[in-house]
């Protein structure tokens, strides 16, 4: 009897030393490893064109341009890009865009879905005409505006609408 009570005390304490070592080895990672990555990474962009230079055509180029050279994406996804349509307001005017993604394999070279991102272009009609354009983009499940200078971008973003566009299907039983 007095064995058993001594390897359950023996056993509590290993479980409490295991439990204590996992908490610190959490903190660290928590306090130094994940603050280094992200430290690490500073947001990549590119040298948009001035006001005055914009065309539809280079507004296009330049977005195409900032994704091949700042998006971290896997090579099997493949992209087209159009313009939608100029919206002229009071103090600017937007180009939208939108740049349409998916992953067709052999197997199934139409894939069951897409995903979007949606980028805008503005043109300042109070600023100097030499100032660069201003560029966001949002992707198409998502209202949070991400500013291409202040912003990295995940891959994990297009497969996440891809997943739930593709559970969505399955549900509704669509073909």
């Amino acid at each position: 009897m007095d064995e058993e009570n001594e390897n359950a005390a023996i056993e509590k304490v290993a479980h409490t030393i295991v439990k204590k070592v996992i908490r610190a080895a959490q903190e660290y990672y928590l306090n130094n490893v994940q603050k280094e990555e992200e430290a690490e990474y500073t947001a990549r962009n590119i040298q948009w064109t001035t006001c005055e230079s914009f065309t539809v055509e280079r507004g296009l180029q330049q977005i195409e341009e900032y994704i091949s050279q700042t998006w971290e994406l896997h090579k099997s996804w493949l992209h087209c890009s159009e313009f939608l349509w100029e919206e002229d307001l009071q103090n600017s005017k937007k180009y939208h865009y939108r740049v349409l993604w998916s992953i067709p394999t052999r197997r199934k070279p139409i894939p069951l879905a897409t995903a979007s991102t949606y980028f805008v272009i503005e043109i300042s009609k109070i600023k100097p005409v030499t100032l660069p354009v201003e560029v966001f983009f949002f992707l198409e499940s998502s209202r949070l505006i991400h500013r291409p200078e202040q912003c990295r971008f995940r891959e994990k973003w297009l497969k996440d609408i891809i997943e739930n566009k593709i559970i969505l299907r399955e549900r509704l039983k669509l073909p």
